[in-house]
């Protein structure tokens, strides 16, 4: 095998491979011994027709695609190696040269990963976020954990109110027919919700335990089933039971159920704790993010528009495999948005571009800072991964290659890198907004 080399405009290669006529005359034999079984000529038994008769009948390239592409791969392999370029992205492969007694010829174009030139990344101004825990918000937590805690209890004096939940049997009709997916019993509904066909849940309210009444409504005009759309409808309706969501005081007694604390103050004093703890991660990880997008916006590079797409194929695949996990596959998600391939790679061309630019940076400034991942970080990592895993630390180690230890430690340096870069950021007051009047 023989190799060509030769540089492209923006980050591209075309690699001219040249495999030996010897070699490509043995991957056309290879392909003719494991096709002649299912080939049948006149005056030959299946499988018993000479390589040479075949080709007479159906012509010298017969076999070709099946040898080339038994070559490409292995050949592409070695070349790759060979020319040391770091490849980012799935070759486009072209057929030059396929004749019988001549070297066969394929090129590969490439993208190759660019190099970066960085700007300023050490000290760079972020917008401070203002870190201010109010009494509102506060409350707003203290009603949630009550809204957790709360109980259903039985309401059996009175009638339907708003807000009430009830267990509701409904047999609905249209002129007289009933319709599919019309009828329940001891449905769990929440008066007032606004789950039902609008003005369904208000025609309940004041109606009695074992009571029956007929709801009268409209469908809407745009509902989802057209054959209901827009037709009048009777749903005859008993309400079975009523119950009431009961909300927990917030007071001492409260606190002592929930939590630790013996009084619903100091209650309040950690929930003001957590939010402000909780703002604080919030605040770290927006000026995280600023200072890595203006770090980005600094630098400079040249992206191949083969990484962009090799990056998009990544997160369609990833995409592919969380919708699998739900028990959809892509065709019926297409089916379901109205969505394609194409409009879905489109679409996430800047989030891959992205990615690809913050992950080219900030190896860049690890390079720079001469961030190294020392063999005990990497096995820390290992260890924090064994346990997610639920496995032992030294069997995973034992089931990684190389390459995978390395991709660890570049993942590390690229956190090293942010934490840097984030750390070294400085902070300052949002601007004041500035008033405008206008005159009238």
């Amino acid at each position: 095998m023989s190799l060509q080399v030769e540089k492209l405009e923006k980050n591209m290669a075309k690699l001219t491979i040249e495999v030996s006529a010897e070699e490509f005359e043995k991957a056309v034999q290879e392909a003719y011994l494991k096709n002649k079984g299912r080939i049948t000529l006149p005056g030959f038994r299946k499988g018993k027709a000479p390589r040479a008769m075949i080709e007479k009948m159906y012509g010298t390239g017969v076999f070709y695609e099946e040898a080339v592409n038994s070559l490409i791969p292995e050949a592409y392999g070695k070349a790759a190696d060979e020319s040391g370029l770091e490849i980012v992205a799935q070759p486009s492969i072209s057929v030059e040269q396929v004749e019988k007694g001549k070297p066969f010829i394929f090129t590969a174009e490439v993208a190759l990963k660019p190099e970066v030139t960085l700007g300023q990344y050490k000290g760079i101004e972020v917008e401070k976020t203002p870190i201010e825990v109010t009494e509102d918000e506060v409350n707003a937590a203290l009603d949630k954990e009550r809204e957790k805690n709360s109980r259903m209890v039985d309401v059996e004096d009175r009638a339907v109110e708003n807000g009430d939940i009830i267990k509701l049997d409904f047999d609905g009709s249209v002129d007289g027919v009933p319709f599919q997916g019309g009828k329940a019993e001891n449905y769990d509904l929440t008066v007032g919700s606004g789950s039902f066909i609008p003005g369904f849940e208000d025609q309940l309210i004041g109606v009695k335990i074992g009571e029956e009444k007929d709801v009268n409504v409209t469908f809407p005009e745009e509902y989802h089933a057209k054959e209901l759309a827009g037709k009048a409808a009777v749903f005859k309706c008993k309400v079975n039971a009523i119950k009431v969501k009961e909300i927990p005081e917030a007071d001492d007694e409260f606190a002592k159920e929930v939590s630790e604390f013996e009084t619903i103050a100091e209650y309040k004093e950690d929930l003001q704790k957590k939010l402000t703890e909780q703002k604080e991660k919030e605040a770290n990880a927006k000026k995280q993010g600023l200072a890595v997008t203006k770090a980005v916006e600094n630098a400079s590079m040249d992206i191949p528009d083969a990484m962009v797409m090799e990056q998009v194929r990544r997160m369609m695949d990833d995409f592919a495999r969380r919708i699998k996990s739900q028990g959809l596959t892509m065709e019926q998600y297409f089916q379901f948005t109205g969505s394609t391939a194409a409009k879905m790679a489109e679409q996430m061309k800047p989030e891959a571009l992205k990615r690809i630019q913050n992950s080219l940076v900030l190896e860049a400034i690890a390079k720079a800072e001469n961030i190294e991942v020392s063999d005990e970080r990497l096995d820390e990592e290992i260890d924090k991964m064994a346990k997610m895993y639920k496995m032992e630390a030294d069997k995973l180690k034992d089931m990684m290659g190389d390459r995978d230890k390395e991709q660890i430690k570049n993942d590390i340096a690229i956190q090293e890198a942010v934490k840097m870069i984030t750390d070294a950021a400085v902070e300052v007051e949002p601007a004041a907004e500035t008033e405008t009047k206008t005159e009238e």
